[in-house]
């Protein structure tokens, strides 16, 4: 039993940890709260309107792979300094690893989640000028023709 003792006192002290957290908050916590206090605070600033267009699903796939990726550089150092003492078992491990994290890749780069910009308009055939546009078809002309003037109430055209 006394070798269990350090891990019971570790328990008993987390426990007291985080019901002393919990106790002290409420004793301690505003008991007022206002428009002001329940607003989100980030940076000093209030928001005023609604970000303009949320975050593409993509933004988070590459974030994800990103994560995966330094994990995997993770788990390669120790691999690295004992990949003798491992031996095929290592090695098996880590090609299964960085054949998952290669999948993800190739889905990323399948689905066109890496093209952004210029990238992105290439793969998809856009030119940055469309052949088609001339100067006739998108340059309005000055002048009156076809405009109403403001005295005649739209009746009557200008000449």
């Amino acid at each position: 039993m006394g070798q269990y003792l350090p891990i019971v006192v570790m328990l008993v002290l987390g426990l007291g940890f985080a019901v002393s957290s919990l106790v002290m908050s409420n004793l301690v916590s505003p008991k007022r709260p206002s428009a002001a206090k329940s607003a989100p605070y980030e940076c000093g600033i209030v928001p005023r309107q609604e970000p303009p267009e949320r975050f593409p699903v993509r933004f988070y796939l590459v974030a994800m792979v990103f994560v995966i990726v330094d994990i995997e550089i993770i788990f390669l150092y120790p691999y690295a300094t004992m990949f003798r003492e491992l031996g095929a078992f290592g090695l098996v491990e880590i090609v299964v690893f960085s054949i998952a994290v290669f999948a993800c890749l190739i889905y990323l780069i399948a689905g066109g989640s890496l093209d952004w910009g210029p990238a992105q308009q290439a793969r998809r055939g856009d030119a940055a000028v469309d052949p088609a546009r001339t100067s006739t078809s998108t340059i309005r002309r000055v002048g009156l023709e076809g405009r109403v003037t403001p005295g005649t109430h739209g009746s009557e055209e200008a000449a």
